[in-house]
């Protein structure tokens, strides 16, 4: 930005506070490492509680394939989903780009000029209250932001499919976040979920934008957010006029999500097993948790065969083994969903995000709805396992695992989340039944195994 003068530099200094603003921290915040964590014998709040989830040993699976077959409770995090891992992340990274900026700010582009106060007050997290973060998901996501936003002092705006398991808005609302339900379409509609997150984002910063600016500035001082241009001075009516700001999580694009599991995840399985394990395998939604867990196993022994199980009308399954997005599906023309035909939810996508362009695969498993319904059963009475749908197709993807490269093997995989944001759908009998996806199996035999 070019400064011209003293009064030049004002105005430029007043436009740079407001990107600033848009999303901060409380000042009495410290993040805590891993091994903090493990020292320690209690966690110092909400955030200081998540990851470091236990490595758990499905048996009945391990028996009958004769490999262990490990899975990470990620539905015991405090929001109850691997998801929590991401948005504390997220929103960490985005303290230390500001603070970076705000250091840039005070010591090199301005001197002391009346501004400086008011952007070291932004960045002191004095300013924090009310600003808004949002995000377009599936419901997991969602509701991690809305569990962990309160802890920084921030609000949280939700865009989800209209189709998802209703549990999953009222849960978002009753964490105190507002939920904006829209229908399925396709990424490049200006409808679609996350387009509509990023809009209401832009949104609310012009108007906190507005709320802060003197005469001699309006809202086009504000153009870029996260890199996407603002549509000029529409105001929605969704935030509250004393709206702080708002920042758009993007956790299908941004590599924090990517990075939550790379230093985090991936680094608690490889203690965990003692780095003894030969093989992991996950399904993939933004495809952060199977890239960052995928690279950083494969850079501690790239001997460990890493794997994706996709479900149906997925486009991955190709791109990984084909090396081409394409689904029997779109060439039919069939594309019944948002774009995919399935009742899993969170995983499964037609897009390649920057985050899953970073994992690094050995190959990839198709798996069905009805293997996943079939498996979820069989986990809640055999192990007591009351797992969702993505966390019931990761174990479908280890048993295919198990069958590819035989006994004798350790094979990890995650455990998302619960049953408990299913209950409307993937785990209701008269729904499944109305998909033709009633279970009937008795043990193992709809994998071949008995």
């Amino acid at each position: 930005m070019a400064l011209v003068g003293t009064t030049g530099t004002v105005v430029a200094a007043a436009s740079m506070a407001a990107l600033l603003s848009y999303f901060l921290f409380c000042s009495n915040y410290r993040s805590k490492s891993s091994s903090t964590k493990k020292k320690s014998k209690s966690r110092t709040g909400l955030v200081d509680a998540i990851g470091n989830t236990p490595l758990i040993r499905i048996n009945s699976l391990s028996d009958a394939t004769g490999c262990e077959i490990l899975g990470k409770a990620e539905f015991l995090n405090p929001g109850g989903s691997v998801k929590d891992r991401v948005a504390v992340k997220i929103i960490e990274e985005l303290s230390q780009m500001l603070r970076r900026r705000l250091a840039i700010v005070t010591t090199d582009l301005f001197p002391p000029f009346p501004c400086i106060t008011y952007i070291q007050a932004l960045g002191s997290g004095e300013l924090a209250q009310g600003g808004v973060v949002t995000e377009g998901s599936a419901g997991s996501t969602a509701i991690s932001l809305a569990t962990v936003a309160p802890a920084y002092g921030c609000k949280c705006h939700v865009v989800i499919p209209d189709d998802v398991a209703i549990e999953k808005s009222q849960t978002i609302e009753a964490l105190g976040a507002t939920v904006e339900r829209v229908r399925p379409v396709s990424i490049t509609h200006r409808d679609h979920y996350v387009n509509v997150a990023r809009r209401r984002a832009l949104e609310a910063n012009e108007l906190a934008s507005k709320q802060r600016k003197s005469k001699q500035t309006d809202a086009e001082d504000i153009e870029l957010i996260n890199g996407y241009e603002s549509e000029g001075g529409k105001q929605s009516s969704v935030f509250s006029s004393d709206c702080k700001g708002g920042f758009f999580a993007d956790q299908f694009e941004n590599l924090a999500n990517f990075r939550a599991h790379y230093e985090g995840t991936g680094p608690e399985i490889w203690e965990q097993t003692g780095g003894n394990l030969d093989a992991f395998i996950a399904a993939a939604g933004t495809g952060g948790t199977i890239a960052g867990i995928s690279r950083f196993l494969k850079g501690k022994d790239a001997n460990i065969k890493c794997f994706l199980i996709d479900p149906p009308g997925s486009g991955l399954f190709n791109k990984v083994t084909r090396g081409v997005m394409y689904t029997k599906e779109e060439a039919e023309g069939r594309r019944l969903k948002n774009p995919f035909d399935t009742i899993t939810e969170g995983i499964g996508i037609n897009r390649l995000t920057q985050n899953f362009m970073m994992a690094e695969l050995d190959g990839a498993f198709r798996g069905t709805d009805m293997e996943a319904v079939e498996m979820s059963r069989f986990l809640l009475k055999n192990d007591g396992l009351f797992l969702g749908s993505s966390s019931a197709m990761n174990c479908v993807g280890a048993v295919r695992v198990a069958e590819s490269i035989g006994p004798g093997h350790t094979i990890v995989t995650i455990l998302c989340d619960s049953g408990m944001r299913h209950l409307s759908k993937f785990c209701n009998s008269q729904y499944l039944s109305d998909h033709g996806l009633t279970p009937t199996a008795t043990g193992l035999e709809f994998l071949g195994l008995r």
